[in-house]
């Protein structure tokens, strides 16, 4: 029997309760995600000693009885992913603890460790974003706040069955490049604004530029945009943002695809403003949301350049790239540009975040669509290809309309604000506007209230 070959044969609930007892699990866990515990002995252990915690289990065997917990069965990755985006509540990463059965691990070998593996990687893609925003979050508000201020025009869609490229700012650009010149009258072109400079001066001319950084520096990113002669805008360039990003001012009447992450709190901003949007939740690297936007606009096939989530050497990004220059204002005979660039790479490399994005792509993959390629020796995760030759020509008028906002964007901000106090004030949403908000606007704080919650959005909008 099953039972037995997972649990005591004498008394499986005293030999799950010992087991808790030797983890000596602190008593501040708000969340214990459970790999596989079979008939859930576990879960009622867990239960006795921490009644206050939540507890979900991930199966890797859908054969085994409810347990009355949030739980998933299978090993399908955008299953399981969706799952612990959902259950897992947003803490500290030391508030959660994966609780491993060792009898599950020998018996369902790889099925165990695929699940394992999720569980890792997404409370480290958790407490990386967590981090983010302790640092960024007050920004973010203020920037979307500033942003729907220069919302002019925004963009409708329609699907289209026409290829995409994406391009990113990694070094195998460079080897890209030729391929793009060819096919952009084909493909529709996704930049990352990372990768604007060196686009333009190779003269390859996007159509949607995307944005999704909050940090000032990637103001850096976007000004050649407007600066270069033959710059997007003179052929009708739109950008594609999550509001929360820096945006220049120059952007204001630009057309606007808005990108909605999903939360309440910039869902009832946007339909008071009657802007409409794209759901695209944040991924922590724009590519990731250019990938998503690109499913969300087209039937065709999807082409990744630069997108090498890893350094080369010493090259960490495509040349021309607009923080160069301070490699290059920074040289000397004795911190020369190589040097420079060396020590740069190893602290990409030391810091670990590349090798969380690529290990999150790898297992995303598996749930998007097979029609995602690479080319220009990106990393090795994706599949190579190279971009078909497509026999009719792109007319981009055919897919999107611009039109024009409703009221006066001079109004947008206080209205803006007055439709989120609204909904804060409102029983119906307050409980979730804190929950988005409250680690925004107060990273470090517990039991924040509505009003200072209230006070911090004046100050971020107004601020």
């Amino acid at each position: 029997m099953l039972v037995n070959k997972l649990h005591s044969r004498y008394n499986p609930q005293a030999e799950a309760e010992r087991y808790i007892d030797s983890l000596n699990l602190n008593g501040n866990i708000e969340c214990f995600i459970l790999i596989e515990p079979g008939f859930g002995y576990l879960v009622s252990a867990l239960q006795k000693k921490f009644k206050d915690s939540k507890i979900i289990v991930l199966h890797a065997d859908d054969s085994f009885p409810p347990l009355n917990v949030p739980e998933v069965r299978g090993t399908e990755t955008f299953k399981v992913q969706d799952f612990l985006e959902r259950e897992v509540p947003e803490t500290d990463a030391e508030n959660i603890k994966i609780i491993e059965w060792r009898p599950s691990m020998n018996f369902y070998k790889q099925a165990y460790v695929s699940l394992l593996s999720f569980a890792v990687d997404f409370i480290k893609r958790m407490d990386a974003g967590k981090r983010t925003a302790a640092v960024f979050g007050k920004k973010w508000v203020g920037n979307f706040f500033r942003n729907i201020g220069n919302a002019r025009k925004t963009l409708l869609y329609k699907s289209m069955d026409i290829p995409v490229i994406i391009t990113g700012a990694g070094p195998s650009l460079e080897k890209a490049i030729p391929v793009i010149k060819k096919a952009q009258e084909e493909c529709l072109i996704i930049s990352a604004s990372s990768s604007l400079m060196a686009l333009s001066y190779y003269g390859v001319r996007t159509d949607i530029v995307i944005s999704t950084d909050g940090g000032g520096w990637a103001l850096r990113h976007i000004y050649p945009f407007f600066r270069k002669p033959n710059c997007a805008v003179k052929y009708g360039a739109s950008f594609a943002v999550n509001l929360c990003a820096a945006l220049p001012s120059q952007c204001a009447g630009i057309p606007f695809l808005i990108m909605n992450d999903g939360s309440l709190w910039q869902s009832v901003i946007l339909h008071e403003l009657s802007m409409p949007s794209v759901i695209i939740p944040q991924k922590g690297t724009v590519t990731a949301c250019a990938v998503e936007l690109a499913l969300a606009l087209t039937n065709g096939n999807i082409f990744l350049a630069g997108m090498d989530l890893s350094v080369r050497d010493i090259k960490s990004h495509v040349r021309p790239y607009a923080f160069d220059h301070l490699l290059l204002d920074n040289a000397s005979r004795f911190t020369p540009v190589y040097s420079q660039s060396f020590v740069r790479s190893k602290q990409i490399q030391e810091g670990g975040s590349l090798d969380i994005y690529a290990g999150w792509f790898k297992k995303q993959l598996a749930s998007w669509p097979k029609r995602i390629f690479s080319f220009g020796g990106g990393n090795e995760i994706f599949e190579s290809a190279h971009c078909a030759e497509q026999a009719k020509k792109k007319n981009t008028s055919e897919y999107f309309k611009t039109v024009d906002t409703k009221d006066d964007p001079a109004n947008f901000l206080k209205t803006g604000v007055r439709a989120l106090i609204s909904a804060l004030k409102n029983g119906e949403y307050a409980e979730n506007l804190k929950k988005e908000l409250a680690p925004l606007l107060f990273p470090s704080e517990k039991n924040i209230t509505e009003r200072q919650i209230e006070t911090a959005i004046n100050e971020a909008a107004y601020g």
